[in-house]
This record gives structure tokens, C-alpha cells and sequence, in this order.
């Protein structure tokens, strides 16, 4: 079986070529400068964040990068050559739902750094051009990406501290320009790893208390590789499934009189106090997801990277059945992947379609990729791509 499409990231060089071109195009100028961040797989740790949960994402190579110039009246202008109208609007009338689109995303970065007293006073607005090697709808944090960029941006061109303590308050900023602006209810584990990752380790993001913390992740080393599996199936967030799954699990940490599920889950709190049988297997997702993170870095410190396979994907039957937001793109590819010799599966993301991750000998990734290219062909769905998937860096300048 051959006809696998791999999606590989992007060189600096190309994106600031290409960003830099569309800027002038569309500005008539040059930018002040150019930076990107990246998307974004999770490991394990999925549908957690917002309960207060552990979570263990890893920086993609693919990035957004943005262009960005100041200006002095007040207005903001967004543009990008990946499809989707240009918008200009002034930075004042920014507020929940405008602009919406993808340009809901940059407009909702300026808004929070305002709200925060990151953009003094005097701000005036900006120019923003962009350029992406990560696939839009496909669950990669693409939206993440974006906002991170601008934000990083922001901060180095207003002089604001981007040490990591600055990191994590940019990343508050993107939480709050997603979730009030675009009206994403997320949760804050991407612009987490957005922003404060770190090149060959997966981040151990705490949404408790905030913390960020690398973890060595040598897949390579062990002569293993993480392959990721993009369905191409449509992945949105806003048409209210993933609301509900949020409220859900803030129902039951409600009923069990706890604060979060991580409390819950920490304090080994008896879930059979949830008699409505939905929200006891929205809470049992969320518990036993917390304590397959925990397992997952005991196996990854003491070197047993083959051993991570079966919680991978116990995951995924958690979120397949506790939680209900796989698909049958999803749980073609997981399923194929195993059935082709990948030690662990599951899908990644929000759910609802997107992409999914196999744990693979790094000799066999590009079988295991025709057996899953094989299955969906033989099952009638859209053909997935592939991406591989070292762990990178954070948001950074980039230079033209």
C-alpha cells in the first residue's frame, strides 16, 4: 500500500519568505518583525484541563508564524493567505463575538492584553499578516498557535517581560482571548505548551496551580516515534459539543461538592455519589485520565516508553465511551494503528473529529501509516495524513 501524504513542517525560512510577501501585499510595508509558534499534540491528559487536571502536551514542529507592524490609530488589521476574509476593525470595538472567523482569535489576543494592562495606554493598534504549516481543523492547536504568536509578539515589541513567569502571563491572555472573544470554551493546556515548551521533552501543564514543567521525552532515543494521524474529519469546537462536555464535568464536581474533578480525583472522593449516569461517566473519564497521567510519567521516568502503549490507549476508550467524543474516523485509525503493531493509540484534541497519535517503532512508522491509510480507504472515509512528531520548541522570534 502506498499514497501516504505526510505533512511536514515548514521551514523558517519558507514561512518568513511567505509571510513577509503577504504582508508587503497586503500593507504595502514591511513588518517590524516575525514570530511563530507552534501546534501542539497531547500526549496524554485529554479533557482534564479545565477540571483542574494534569495534562502532558508536546510542541509540534509545524507553526504559525505572524508579521506583525505597529500602528498609531487605533485600528487593527488582520490578513492571512490560508483562506478566510481579511478584517479591519478598531481595537475599542473589540468584544465577545467580533469580530468572529478566524480573525475572533488575534482580535481576542489585543483585547486580553488590554483587559490586563499589558498594552499601555498609548497602544494604537497593529498590522497582522499570517502564514501556517499547521493543519487548520485538525485538533493540532492551530488556534492556539495563532494567538500565541501575536502575543509573543505583543509583548516583545511593547517591552514586556517573555521570561516564563511573562510566558505564563501571555498564556492567560490567549486562554481569555479564546474563550471570551472567539467563544471557545477550552481550556488553558495549548497556549500553555505554546508557549512555554521546550524542545525533546512533553510539559507536564498542572491547570491547578498553573505550573509548567518539562519532562525528557527521548521516543528517539528508545527507538521509538510518535505518529500522528490527521483524520480529516471536521474538528470544530463551538457547535456546543464540547460546551457541553465542560459543563458536565462542572456539574459533577457540583454534586460531589468538591471544587474541581482533580480534587476529586486526588482525594479519591467515591464517584457512585453521581447518580445520573451521564455525569458518572464524564467523571469517571476525567478521574482515571488524571491517573493515567500520573502513570505515564512514572513509566517515562524509569525509561519504560513501550509499557506507555496500553494507557495510551485506555485513554482512548475512556474518551471513546466515558466521555463520547470520539467518531468513526477516530477509532478507524486507532483501531488500525493497533492492529498494524503500534505498541498504544488514541485520539488527541477536543474530539468530534481530528487527529489521533500511535506510539510505533520508529522502523515501522510508515507501515503502520499504509495499514491506517489501507483501513479508511476500506471503510469509505477521507483519506488522514500523517505528521511526524518530535517534540519542539516554544513560541520564538523568528528572523527574516
Amino acid at each position: 500500500m502506498s499514497g501516504a501524504v505526510w505533512v511536514d513542517p515548514v521551514s523558517d525560512a519558507a514561512l518568513v519568505g511567505a509571510v513577509t510577501a503577504g504582508f508587503r501585499g497586503e500593507f504595502g510595508d514591511a513588518p517590524e518583525g516575525m514570530w511563530a509558534a507552534p501546534g501542539r499534540v497531547n500526549l496524554i491528559g485529554e479533557h482534564v484541563d479545565y477540571a483542574d487536571g494534569l495534562s502532558l502536551p508536546v510542541a509540534l514542529p509545524h507553526r504559525t508564524v505572524v508579521a506583525v507592524r505597529r500602528r498609531g490609530d487605533g485600528v487593527l488589521r488582520c490578513a492571512s493567505s490560508l483562506g478566510g476574509p481579511a478584517w479591519h476593525g478598531r481595537v475599542e470595538e473589540i468584544g465577545p463575538g467580533n469580530p468572529s472567523g478566524w480573525a475572533s482569535y488575534l482580535a481576542g489576543v489585543v483585547w486580553a492584553m488590554g483587559r490586563a494592562g499589558l498594552l499601555g495606554n498609548d497602544f494604537g493598534g497593529a498590522d497582522v499578516f499570517v502564514e501556517s504549516s499547521v493543519p487548520v481543523g485538525a485538533g493540532l492547536s492551530s488556534s492556539a498557535a495563532l494567538e500565541c504568536a501575536l502575543a509573543l509578539a505583543l509583548a516583545e515589541l511593547s517591552g514586556l517581560p517573555t521570561d516564563d513567569a511573562g510566558r505564563a502571563a501571555l498564556a492567560a491572555c490567549c486562554v481569555r482571548a479564546e474563550n471570551e472573544i472567539a467563544l471557545a470554551p477550552t481550556g488553558g493546556m495549548d497556549q500553555a505548551v505554546a508557549l512555554r515548551a521546550r524542545a525533546g521533552h512533553t510539559l507536564l501543564v498542572d491547570s491547578a496551580d498553573g505550573s509548567a514543567t518539562p519532562v525528557p521525552l527521548d521516543l528517539a532515543g528508545e527507538g521509538l516515534a510518535l505518529l500522528v494521524i490527521d483524520t480529516r474529519a471536521p474538528h470544530r469546537l463551538v457547535d456546543g459539543q464540547y460546551a457541553q462536555r465542560r459543563k458536565s464535568v462542572e456539574d459533577a464536581a457540583a454534586r460531589l461538592s468538591v471544587a474541581s474533578l482533580r480534587e476529586a480525583a486526588d482525594a479519591g472522593t467515591d464517584l457512585r455519589g453521581l447518580t445520573d449516569p451521564t455525569l458518572a461517566r464524564r467523571a469517571r473519564h476525567v478521574v482515571s485520565e488524571i491517573e493515567r497521567v500520573r502513570e505515564t510519567l512514572s513509566l517515562m521516568a524509569s525509561g519504560r516508553y513501550r509499557e506507555l502503549g496500553p494507557v495510551l490507549t485506555a485513554s482512548h476508550v475512556s474518551l471513546r465511551d466515558d466521555f463520547e467524543v470520539s467518531c468513526a474516523e477516530l477509532d478507524c485509525v486507532v483501531e488500525a494503528a493497533l492492529a498494524a503493531g503500534a505498541y498504544g493509540a488514541r485520539m488527541t484534541g477536543g474530539g468530534f473529529g481530528g487527529s489521533a497519535i500511535a506510539l510505533v517503532e520508529a522502523a515501522e512508522i510508515d507501515a503502520v501509516a499504509s495499514a491506517v491509510l489501507a483501513a479508511a480507504r476500506s471503510r469509505g472515509l477521507t483519506e488522514p495524513r500523517f505528521l511526524p512528531a518530535p517534540a519542539s520548541s516554544p513560541a520564538r522570534r523568528v528572523l527574516g
